[in-house]
C-alpha cells in the first residue's frame, strides 16, 4: 500500500490508498456538512441538496449525469448523514479521468428552480414514506430526545414544514457556505493515477472558492430520559435507547465497538441470548456509533405490546450487568475476531475501503492502514472495556418506546 496526500492553494485536500494489485478505483468526494450543520429554517436542506447533485450542471443535464455514469459501468451513489455528505463511484482505472470530471462537475450543479420544485415534491414524499417505517421512526424519536436541543439530534430529511419553506435562495446560500473546497476532502482507493488525478483536480476544482464552513463541536449533555410515543395503529413495539460513548477521535473508539458487539451484534450477543432466543423480543442489537466531538450507542429491540414491560427491564439489566461486572475475556476475544474479520472482508475492494479511509481523514487527519486499524481491534483487552465502562454510560440511557403503547403492559 502507498498513501498519498496533497492540499490545493484553495484548501481542497486530495488523500490517496493506492493499491498496486487492485482492479478498479474507487473515488468520492466528501464534505463535511450535515444535518447538525443546520438551522430549524435549513432542516433537511443537506439531503435536500445532495439530491439536487444528480440533476444537472451548466455542462451536463440530469439525464447526461445518468448516461454518463452508465457509459463507464460505474457503481455509484451518495448518501447524506449527520455530519457528512459524500459522493462516490468506482471503475476500472481506465475510467479515472472521466469519474474525476463526473463527480467534479456534479459538485457545481445549476440549481435550477424548476428542478428545485420538482425535487421538493420528491423530499416531500420521501418524509411521508419514512414516516410508515417504525424502526426509522423511533431512531429519529431516540436520538431527538437524547441529544435534546444539541445539534446532533437533527434530523437529516428535515420535515415536512421545513421542506416546504424552504426556498432556492437559501439552498444556494447554504451550497456557497459549506460546499467550499476548504470543507472537502477527495479520496482515492485502489488502483489510481496520483499525479493525473492532482492535475486533474487542481485544474478543475482549483478555482472553487473558498467559504465559511465552520463548526461547534459541543458533547451533548447526556440524561437518563425516558419517552412513549403510542401509536395505536402498529401492531409491536419498538424501543430504542441510546446513551453516550467515545468520539470519533477518541482512542477508546476501538473498545467501545467490541462492547457493542458483545452486547449486541447478532446471535451470540448478550442481548440475543436475553431477549430474541428465548422468544421475548423479535430483535435486539446494539451499535457504536463516532462522530465528530461525541459519540452514542444505540441499542434497539421490538416486542409484542405485552411484553413492553419486560423486554425493558430486561434491556435496562443486561446493560447494568455488563457495567457492574464487567465482560469476560474470551466475550471480548470473541467480539474481536469477528470485528476484525467483517473489517478485512469489507476491504477486498477499492470500493469497500473508500468510506473507511475518507472519514479516517475527515474526523482524524490520517489515513489509518487497515493492518494497523486491525492490530489495534486485536489489542482490545478487558481492562480497556472495563474502563469505559466504569463512568457508567448506561445510568445516562435514554429510552423511546413507539407503537401501540396502550396494550403494553
Amino acid at each position: 500500500m502507498r498513501y498519498d496526500q496533497h492540499v490545493l492553494p484553495n484548501g481542497l485536500t486530495i488523500v490517496g490508498e493506492y493499491n498496486e494489485d487492485a482492479q478498479s478505483v474507487a473515488i468520492g468526494f466528501f464534505t463535511r456538512t450535515g444535518s447538525r450543520d443546520e438551522t430549524p429554517e435549513l432542516s433537511g436542506v443537506s439531503h435536500f441538496l445532495e439530491h439536487m447533485m444528480f440533476k444537472g450542471s451548466e455542462r451536463r443535464s440530469a439525464e447526461e449525469v445518468d448516461l454518463e455514469f452508465d457509459a463507464m459501468g460505474a457503481r455509484y451513489n451518495a448518501f447524506t448523514s449527520e455530519e457528512n455528505t459524500v459522493y462516490y463511484g468506482a471503475v476500472l482505472p481506465e475510467f479515472q479521468e472521466r469519474l474525476i470530471d463526473l463527480l467534479a462537475d456534479m459538485l457545481r450543479p445549476s440549481l435550477r428552480q424548476d428542478d428545485f420544485d420538482t425535487e421538493k415534491k420528491v423530499i416531500l414524499e420521501e418524509i411521508a414514506m419514512y414516516k410508515d417505517r417504525p424502526q426509522f421512526t423511533v431512531y429519529i424519536l431516540a436520538r431527538e430526545t437524547y441529544h435534546h436541543g444539541h445539534p446532533l439530534g437533527n434530523s437529516v430529511l428535515g420535515s415536512t414544514e421545513s421542506i416546504t419553506a424552504l426556498q432556492r435562495d437559501q439552498m444556494m446560500d447554504y451550497f456557497r457556505r459549506r460546499y467550499a473546497p476548504n470543507n472537502m476532502v477527495v479520496t482515492l482507493t485502489g488502483k489510481y493515477d496520483w499525479n493525473a488525478a492532482v492535475a486533474q483536480i487542481e485544474q478543475t476544482c482549483g478555482g472553487w472558492a473558498q467559504g465559511d464552513s465552520s463548526r461547534t463541536v459541543t458533547e451533548p449533555d447526556a440524561l437518563p430520559l425516558e419517552r412513549m410515543q403510542p401509536d395505536p395503529k402498529r401492531d409491536r413495539v419498538y424501543l430504542c435507547a441510546v446513551a453516550p460513548a467515545p468520539s470519533a477521535q477518541d482512542d477508546a473508539r476501538y473498545a467501545a465497538e467490541v462492547l457493542a458487539e458483545v452486547l449486541g451484534g447478532g446471535e451470540g450477543s448478550r442481548l440475543y441470548w436475553a431477549l430474541v432466543h428465548p422468544g421475548i423480543a423479535d430483535s435486539a442489537d446494539m451499535s457504536y456509533s463516532e462522530q465528530d466531538g461525541a459519540g452514542a450507542f444505540f441499542v434497539s429491540a421490538t416486542c409484542d405490546p405485552e411484553r413492553t414491560t419486560e423486554v425493558i427491564d430486561l434491556l435496562r439489566s443486561t446493560l447494568a450487568t455488563a457495567q457492574n461486572d464487567g465482560m469476560s475475556d474470551d466475550e471480548i476475544a470473541r467480539a474481536r475476531r469477528k470485528l476484525a474479520s467483517a473489517l478485512v472482508l469489507r476491504a477486498e475492494t477499492p470500493m469497500g475501503r473508500l468510506v473507511t479511509v475518507g472519514f479516517d481523514y475527515v474526523y482524524r487527519r490520517r489515513i489509518e492502514p487497515l493492518a494497523e486499524t486491525v492490530d489495534k481491534l486485536l489489542a482490545v483487552a478487558t481492562d480497556d472495556v472495563d474502563a469505559l465502562l466504569r463512568p457508567k454510560p448506561f445510568d445516562k440511557l435514554t429510552l423511546v418506546g413507539y407503537g401501540p403503547l396502550a396494550e403494553a403492559s
